[in-house]
């Protein structure tokens, strides 16, 4: 194996022991609360926390300081001013949805094909749990730790490879790490353009803004969004109309400026052949994983 594929390796291993951290914290305490208060475990928002717990800051160190041991490189700092952020954030909520669209297409048809319903997860989630509880773990938590995860870390120490290595390895590792479909697909997309804007400007702060949006939009504003549309179908009242045009409006004006944006973006050649980055012991490792954590979500 070649100096760049024993790179590319050991990048695959370093996040399969991430998620495997992850598991391993989550089945730990799930247990230690299972012995001395089980009645926690009926609580979905306890449930949340834990795994948020789990997820994020408790495999944070061990993954800092595996990745502490491959050398990085500091990206050159880039201002954007105002316009171009309306631009990217427009982008943003239109890859969304148009992943959202992909994955509800996708996995609707394999629920035909398997006589199955293949759930989301995090819909569920965002259903079930608080709203404070939704605000605070999926609209801050969530998006600064990936940020720092799956663009940062990863980008700092595989620019040396190309900007397009980067974002085309971050997009995939991103989407991967979500483990289920009907996240997989945005996931991809928004991943890919938030390591684009990073490996441009080289400051995290505009993609943890970015994408503290859009989780906020799917999150929280959602949920007013869905009530309202409930509400107005047996009386409508100024406050639900209201609710519904507005955020009709944005996303109509978001995906206007979004498909104009998307129009400038050229696909380019990457710098290293997709083998180098992907066929190696860890990269397969990685990816095998998350294939096997997918289906199984699928199935059962």
């Amino acid at each position: 194996m070649n100096s760049e594929k024993k790179f590319f390796s050991k990048i695959g291993f370093n996040y399969l022991i991430l998620a495997i951290a992850a598991i391993i914290f989550q089945i730990l305490i799930i247990n230690i609360i299972g012995r001395t208060q089980p009645i926690y475990l009926n609580d979905i928002n306890i449930i949340t926390v834990i795994s948020s717990i789990c997820n994020y800051i408790l495999p944070f160190p061990i993954f800092y300081w595996l990745m502490k041991r491959i050398d990085s490189e500091k990206l050159e700092k880039q201002s954007i001013n105002i316009k171009t952020f309306i631009s990217y954030t427009a982008i943003t909520i239109t890859l969304m949805w148009i992943g959202n669209i992909a994955g509800l297409i996708i996995t609707n048809l394999l629920s035909g094909a398997i006589q199955n319903d293949i759930a989301n997860p995090v819909q569920e989630l965002i259903n079930s749990t608080d709203l404070i509880l939704n605000l605070i773990v999926i609209s801050f938590i969530a998006p600064i730790f990936e940020e720092i995860l799956f663009r940062k870390f990863l980008i700092d120490r595989t620019i040396k490879y190309g900007a397009n290595v980067s974002i085309v390895l971050s997009a995939i590792v991103f989407a991967l790490f979500h483990g289920n479909l009907n996240q997989f697909f945005y996931a991809l997309l928004m991943g890919g353009f938030f390591a684009y804007i990073y490996t441009k400007t080289g400051k995290i702060k505009y993609t943890i803004i970015l994408h503290i949006i859009v989780n906020f939009m799917g999150s929280v504003v959602s949920l007013f969004v869905a009530q309202a549309a409930m509400n107005i179908q047996t009386a409508i009242t100024p406050i639900d109309a209201a609710i519904l045009l507005i955020y009709l409006l944005i996303l109509f004006s978001s995906f206007i400026i979004g498909i104009l944006g998307l129009i400038k973006f050229r696909p380019k050649r990457l710098e290293i052949g997709l083998k180098t980055i992907f066929l190696n012991y860890g990269m397969i490792c990685f990816i095998g994983f998350f294939i096997i954590e997918i289906i199984r979500q699928a199935l059962f």
